[in-house]
């Protein structure tokens, strides 16, 4: 049995959060630069262009890439034969994160209260996700949201009869809903199976994989291709502003279902698709 002290979790998580606010992942960043060098519109590439510098700017001057710095979705895998001692372990993810916001000094973005809407000022609770694994390792994942993209959002409760082609429809409606008001070029998150939660989590998820890895079920990997050359063809362009690169990536994870459902979740991410993991 492996002991880890919940200080080394707060600490990883507040070096996360910042890290993720200030810079792009190594495949993020390659999206942004082959769409650029893709874009067929002009405008489309002046509107790339300029994201491709305030990507270099926020990286050189360790400052957010967005103002919207994100509620703050963390994915714990949790190996079963780790004793995490120390406070509460949903205390210290939470510690991790209020101290994260204001080191980095990163926008405090969350209300304790979704009708009165007093904000708490220290960008806490969280959202947070538990997975038990085997081993003794703790994997974090921390993925701050904004809520731009994550608005255009949609779960549909589709019919076994619909199959791929209901799925299919769901996602493309869902981007052209979207518009310009999810920051394109997005990144797609998609679940689909489970129930209503399930199917959600795991498109949120989806946001966090290699936008250059495609899934491991061939017909999976198919339909991801299918869809981003459908959303491509659509014309929304960078910024909504018309042009061809409208979605960098179409991620689809799946999980069983019951015989009489086939829930499907579309979780839409910005061009700043933010995520950091680490093993501890």
């Amino acid at each position: 049995m492996r002991i880890v002290n919940t200080d080394i979790i707060t600490t990883n998580i507040k070096q996360m959060c910042i890290e993720a606010n200030y810079q792009l992942s190594k495949d993020m960043e390659c999206g942004i630069y082959n769409a650029y060098d893709s874009e067929r519109s002009s405008l489309g590439k002046q509107i790339l262009g300029q994201l491709k510098e305030n990507m270099e700017i926020a990286k050189a001057e360790n400052i957010p890439i967005c103002q919207d710095t994100g509620m703050a979705i963390i994915f714990i895998k949790l190996g079963q034969n780790v004793h995490v001692e120390g406070i509460p372990l949903e205390q210290a993810i939470n510690e991790g994160i209020r101290q994260g916001y204001k080191v980095g000094y990163l926008r405090k973005s969350i209300v304790e209260d979704p009708l009165t809407r007093k904000n708490t000022n220290d960008n806490t609770p969280g959202v947070i996700h538990y997975e038990i694994v085997p081993g003794d390792k703790i994997e974090i994942t921390v993925a701050p949201k904004g809520f731009g993209s994550e608005n255009m959002s949609r779960i549909y409760m589709l019919k076994p009869a619909d199959g791929a082609e209901g799925v299919k429809n769901a996602v493309i409606e869902t981007v052209k809903l979207a518009g310009p008001n999810a920051c394109p070029p997005i990144i797609v998150g998609v679940g689909i199976g489970g129930d209503f939660e399930k199917c959600a989590i795991i498109a949120k998820k989806a946001l966090t994989r290699n936008i250059n890895e495609h899934s491991n079920i061939n017909h999976i990997k198919n339909l991801e291709i299918e869809l981003l050359n459908q959303i491509n063809k659509l014309g929304i362009g960078p910024a909504g502003l018309g042009g061809t690169n409208t979605a960098l990536a179409v991620n689809i994870e799946t999980y069983p279902t019951h015989i009489a459902g086939l829930p499907v979740a579309i979780n839409i991410c910005c061009h700043v698709n933010r995520h950091v993991t680490r093993t501890i």
